[in-house]
């Protein structure tokens, strides 16, 4: 660790507690757009790699929005890595799993 990054941690400390709840939040914003995604995805009636791009471009999407609204630009105050916001549940199994759910779902409902 260089002078210049323990200067910056005496001078506003990472608490560990902070980054948790941080990362829990997180947690919870991916594990509602992956659904609403899905619904979206369903609905559009994309097949395939279309809905997987879908998704991905969706996710980045969101992590743009938590970059900008919720961490202030500035990621490395709020989370372990920077790569937490853009990395962190994407393809987690409850955010995945609950994309293709609601993908399936909706699909199904609206060319049925």
């Amino acid at each position: 660790m260089s002078l210049a990054e323990e200067r910056e941690l005496l001078i506003t400390p990472i608490v560990p507690e902070n980054v948790v709840h941080n990362t829990k939040i997180l947690e919870n914003i991916r594990s509602l757009t992956a659904p609403t995604l899905g619904v979206a995805a369903g609905i559009l009636g994309l097949e395939s790699l279309t809905g997987f791009a879908f998704y991905l471009a969706g996710s980045f999407l969101v992590s743009v929005l938590i970059l900008l609204l919720v961490a202030g630009g500035s990621p490395k105050k709020y989370f372990r890595s920077q790569t937490d916001i853009w990395t962190h549940e994407v393809f987690g199994t409850t955010s995945l799993s609950s994309f293709v759910l609601m993908w399936t779902l909706f699909y199904n409902l609206v060319r049925a």
